[in-house]
């Protein structure tokens, strides 16, 4: 046997102690074959490639069926029949009901139950960490993000009930501020004319009635009179000041000065110049928003509106001032879901006392809910995510790792919850370098801890007869 054949025996026996994991597609579980090491070992002695033939056969003899096979050292070279992979080496199959790893009893690499053994300097280079798994209250923190908006609640529309001009403007630009009773525009209206001439004419008359001691009844009649001309005034939206002062001057004024009804900024304007625009029954001039309180609208996925509820405390952060928070309230949601992203809306009233907070600025909110009480976590990290499945790779001790199918509950600040295959006491690697999200990588990820199992000691000794600085990658 030439040095070459001696070098790729020893290496396939060192790596047949832990090859034979596969991580199906569509479920199917782990699988750890001592076996497949020494049939490889065999066949490279003999140079046959009968190994697959052989395999095929049994597996149809024992009524189990062959998904497809795979490369040994790359989990992504797959084919529908026994071969070979581009690195040399012998494909190994995956079966529909492929098992849990199952122990060898004559290997020192693998434990009295399914698992791996890896070396002490995998554990140091690699700095493997290990958490517990631990039982305990489980708040849940959601954090989403929303837009400053007005309230709506807070916003008024000035408008006039009459046709008229506006002559003079007080207030010309948006964002301005004004105070309740500060003047916005003079505006002149026939209609109001009239109606203050209708009001000063039953003064007078009411007034003529008292000076000839008419009768009690005739003086009823010219107060209902005059109250109706009030009325009428009041309607149009003169204030008791306005016509009280028309009444003390008897004088008929040609315009009326229109006062802000709310404290705020102005956040609409009719036209780019008010002055002389002529104004309709029910037109919006002006709109003023009080941003003392603002809107935050913000968006919930589904799987969260079950921490979620009205009236329900939030925490308000905003970019623009590092530091600062602000406390909201739910006040609603939308009555339906998204269908486009399967978020449901949410308002929430967000207190701003100061007036730092800008409609349209973008801001952080996080909700807190009470959550479990009782839940098994670990680190989220500790999660190995592969497609529909989640793996964690339990650390047994002594340099012996299993990986186990996890069911998992609720995320939140970085504990993951689960609700099956894990005990209390446990500790899980959370290690950086085996948590990789795709499919492909979870494969290379647990082959990586494999392909480190401790060798026996005849493969240790066979091992020192290879060549130098020989490896794999």
């Amino acid at each position: 046997m030439t040095a070459p054949q001696r070098m790729r025996g020893t290496w396939f026996a060192a790596f047949g102690i832990v090859v034979g994991l596969v991580i199906g597609v569509g479920g199917t579980a782990l699988l750890l074959s001592s076996r497949i090491g020494g049939e490889a070992e065999e066949n490279t002695r003999q140079g046959t490639t009968a190994r697959g033939d052989d395999l095929a056969a049994s597996d149809t003899d024992g009524a189990r069926r062959i998904l497809y096979w795979r490369a040994p050292m790359d989990p992504n070279y797959t084919s529908d029949r026994p071969g070979r992979s581009p690195m040399g080496m012998d494909l190994v199959p995956v079966y529909e009901d492929a098992p849990l790893p199952q122990a060898d009893t004559d290997s020192d690499a693998v434990g009295a139950e399914s698992g791996i053994r890896v070396s002490r300097s995998f554990l140091q280079n690699f700095a493997v960490r290990t958490a517990e798994v631990r039982r305990g209250a489980l708040p849940v923190t959601i954090r989403t993000v929303g837009t400053l908006a007005h309230n709506e609640e807070r916003v008024v529309s000035v408008q006039t009930k009459y046709e008229g001009w506006i002559e003079r403007a007080s207030v010309n630009n948006v964002g301005e501020t004004v105070a309740r009773g500060d003047a916005l525009f003079e505006i002149y209206s026939p209609q109001l004319v009239t109606t203050q001439r209708e009001f000063l004419g039953a003064m007078d008359y009411l007034r003529r009635l008292q000076a000839l001691g008419a009768s009690p009844e005739a003086v009823g009649r010219a107060q209902s009179l005059l109250a109706a001309a009030r009325e009428r005034l009041l309607y149009w939206d003169m204030t008791a000041a306005q016509i009280e002062a028309l009444a003390e001057s008897q004088t008929i004024e040609r315009t009326i000065q229109v006062f802000s009804p709310a404290d705020g900024f102005i956040v609409e304007k009719m036209g780019d110049s008010m002055e002389g625009m002529k104004l309709g029954p029910g037109m919006t001039v002006l709109k003023i928003a009080d941003h003392s309180v603002l809107w935050a609208e913000t968006e919930f996925y589904e799987g969260d509106l079950r921490h979620v509820r009205e009236g329900q405390t939030v925490t308000v952060v905003a970019d623009a001032f590092p530091g600062q928070e602000w406390t909201g309230r739910i006040l609603f949601f939308r009555p339906a879901v998204d269908t486009r992203t399967r978020t449901l809306t949410a308002f929430v009233e967000v207190a701003n006392p100061s007036l730092q907070l800008r409609p349209m600025m973008y801001v952080d909110v996080t909700v807190r809910a009470s959550g479990s009480a009782d839940a098994l976590t670990v680190p989220a990290e500790a999660i190995l995510h592969s497609g529909t499945r989640a793996v964690a790779i339990v650390a047994r001790g002594e340099g012996m790792f299993e990986p186990r199918e996890v069911v998992l509950g609720v995320e939140s600040d970085g504990r993951q919850e689960v609700t099956d295959g894990l005990a209390e006491g446990e500790s899980v690697v959370v290690s950086s370098q085996f948590l990789i999200d795709s499919d492909a990588n979870l494969r290379g990820a647990i082959s990586q801890l494999l392909s480190e199992a401790e060798p026996t000691a005849s493969e240790g000794a066979a091992a020192d007869t290879a060549t130098p600085g020989h490896n794999h990658n």
